[in-house]
């Protein structure tokens, strides 16, 4: 179409994905035999003097957990494979850029829409006006219209959103009649209702929506990107690009920021490569086109209590999936830069945020049976519950292990297990293959680091002030993600139990601006977790102290708890890793345009006082409305939908 190249799945000629169903296969049987080649050895080193129930448990507990890291490691593999050769994870060709043809973008419409709710005010008329601008600077911001989608209850916030919106206005001139604000009173159904109301008054207007979080930047050029690629691919129901973190202070934000911009792309990219047209959506940061989204996305309100009924949370995996159920590609293009957004400053509003992710991807788990939902769909429900329920499962795996290790030291010494036994029961410690498991999980959690670190020497080291910086950076970065990631454990399995006994959360807006965690903050979310960390170590050390020396880096992550978080919350800290060089990241090097004007617009535009601007509501296009269907996913449902597409097929036919 038009003659555009892009990097997709099909190109204008309408190229299929090669090798689709093999792809598939290949990242199974891979995935497969690593699992069963580590579960097997496991088995064996519990089997060493016979199972017990207890070993048992640890077996099944330990088959999941290894199963879901081997997925990620063969992910990270084959993406190592595809970015150091530049290879198009979906053509299979040389990657090549996006080239932009205005005469295709002139035939077309899309809306950039921003959903939000109670935010501050003054960072998403930044965000929002930074990436106009830099629309208009690519010449083709006629093609685009903005919205601004509150969803605000606060009041106050509204009075400073409306007050901010008319100051907007005003910086825009004549370019104001190309954005609109619309507050929703009732902000029924959250998230899933703010875009619904959208669509059905003016999605039909518009071919596609490209959609930003309220914390999001995006650059034109990457929004032209997204728009071409969209126009390449006609049967491309959404498209998803991977959206940096930015604009971190913190030690801990920016050790996400760049542990993201170093891994995510090579994980994604080896990901595109077996999802195909089947990839998945993270909510925001991506490319919808609308009639698909309209006839195929309407959420119901799941029968039953939580954690598997009611509205549905985490929406964005359901709506690529009811996308995919209606054959419509969803893909995922790595390579497309200028795509940003926001993350947590600090351990705690971070472990907040995933406490939220917990529970509606918890919630996706009870749609498993449903048969509207393909294959694909299903296993990426399945993959993001796991990448939760396992941390419970680990923390369950050490609470199991000790027990069997105390049990086994108390038992050292007992040879003959039954009466009137012949033979001694000699206790069999098969220590070569306790250290090979060892040293495979290992290299599984490891060797993706390393293969992400080897790619961004080999093509842009110098977006992360050069091989010594980069090098640094990231034995920093790994040395604390060892150190934080029992407290995340913790964490993360609590919130699981927690989403399984019914308890609620609030989806409040988040806070995003970098803060230090008192003294008393620190303590009070995990005093709990330091004292039982401390108990367990004295049992350990008491009973079985070779166990206890495995254990205790485990242990000394979560003793130390009050003072990582603390610690890692520094903003003095962040920046002096910066200015030595420590954590850059490509746009701090490139010093990205968007990203400047934001800097820009935050210090020197301020949310003018409620009263000087008239508090009239903001006129909105005129409405075309439709109605989006609401699905069903019950098995019946789908049955009848099946009888009747049968029987209106036979009637054809005879």
């Amino acid at each position: 179409m038009f003659g555009i190249q892009m990097t997709s799945s099909k190109q204008s000629t309408g190229t299929p994905m090669p090798f689709k169903t093999l792809r598939v296969w290949l990242f199974a049987i891979a995935a497969i035999g690593l699992s069963g080649y580590g579960i097997s050895i496991m088995f064996e080193i519990l089997n060493s003097n016979g199972m017990t129930l207890l070993e048992y448990s640890l077996l099944a507990l330990f088959s999941i957990t290894f199963a879901w890291i081997v997925t990620a490691f063969c992910s990270g593999c084959i993406g190592f494979i595809l970015q150091l050769f530049r290879i198009d994870p979906l053509t299979l060709k040389k990657i090549k850029p996006v080239s932009i043809n205005s005469e295709a973008l002139s035939q077309q419409k899309t809306a950039v829409v921003m959903p939000i709710y109670n935010e501050d005010t003054h960072r998403v008329i930044a965000g929002f006006e930074v990436s106009l601008q830099s629309l208009k600077a690519t010449g083709q911001l006629k093609h685009f219209d903005f919205y601004l989608l509150s969803d605000t209850q606060d009041t106050a916030i509204a009075s400073n959103e409306l007050s901010a919106w008319h100051a907007l206005c005003e910086r825009l001139g004549d370019t104001a009649k190309q954005v609109f604000y619309r507050r929703r009173e009732d902000n029924k159904h959250r998230k899933v209702g703010n875009l619904t109301d959208f669509c059905e008054r003016w999605g039909s207007q518009y071919e596609h929506m490209i959609v930003l979080d309220a914390d999001s930047v995006m650059t034109g050029k990457c929004m032209l990107e997204l728009t071409t690629s969209m126009l390449n691919n006609p049967q491309a129901g959404l498209i998803q690009t991977i959206p940096i973190p930015v604009r971190q202070d913190t030690f801990f934000g920016r050790f996400l920021q760049f542990a993201s911009i170093l891994y995510s792309p090579m994980l994604a990219t080896g990901s595109a490569f077996w999802q195909t047209d089947k990839a998945n959506y993270w909510g925001h940061n991506a490319i919808i086109r609308v009639s698909a989204f309209i006839d195929c996305c309407g959420l119901p309100t799941l029968k039953g209590k939580a954690p598997f009924g009611g509205e549905i949370l985490s929406h964005d995996f359901v709506e690529a999936s009811l996308l995919h159920s209606e054959n419509w590609d969803v893909l995922l293009l790595a390579d497309i830069e200028g795509s940003y957004e926001e993350v947590p400053s600090n351990i705690l509003d971070y472990a907040v945020r995933d406490r939220r992710w917990v529970q509606g991807n918890i919630q996706h788990l009870g749609l498993l049976s449903s048969a509207k939902l393909k294959l694909m769909s299903k296993l990426h429900f399945l993959l993001g519950a796991t990448a939760y329920i396992s941390s419970l499962i680990w923390l369950s795996m050490l609470a199991l292990s000790t027990i069997d290790a105390v049990t086994r030291a108390l038992n050292s010494d007992v040879y003959f297990n039954r009466a009137y036994q012949l033979f001694p029961t000699w206790q069999i410690a098969k220590t070569e293959l306790i250290d090979s498991l060892l040293y495979l999980t290992i290299i599984i959690l490891l060797l993706p680091k390393l293969m992400g670190v080897i790619v961004t020497l080999v093509h842009r080291k110098k977006r992360f002030g050069g091989a010594l910086k980069l090098t640094l950076g990231s034995i920093i970065e790994t040395v604390f993600a060892i150190i934080v990631a029992p407290l995340m454990m913790v964490f993360h399995a609590y919130f699981v139990v927690c989403v399984f006994l019914g308890k609620k959360v609030k989806w409040d807006a988040q806070p995003r601006e970098g803060r230090m965690v008192s003294w008393k903050e620190a303590f009070s979310y995990t005093l709990f977790s330091s004292l039982v960390a401390i108990v367990w170590g004295s049992v350990a050390y008491y009973f079985t102290p070779v166990f206890f020396w495995w254990l205790s880096p485990i242990l000394l992550g979560l003793i130390l708890a009050a003072p990582i978080v603390r610690y890692s919350s520094s903003i003095k800290l962040g920046i002096k890793l910066r200015q030595w060089g420590i954590f850059l990241c490509p746009s701090e090097v490139d010093n990205d345009a968007t990203l400047a004007a934001l800097k820009v617009h935050l210090k020197e535009i301020a949310v003018p006082p409620v009263g000087r601007y008239s508090t009239a509501t903001p006129l909105l296009p005129l409405e075309h409305k439709v109605t989006m269907p609401i699905q069903n996913f019950s098995s019946e449902s789908h049955r009848k939908k099946f009888k009747a597409l049968i029987t209106k097929t036979a009637n054809k036919l005879s």
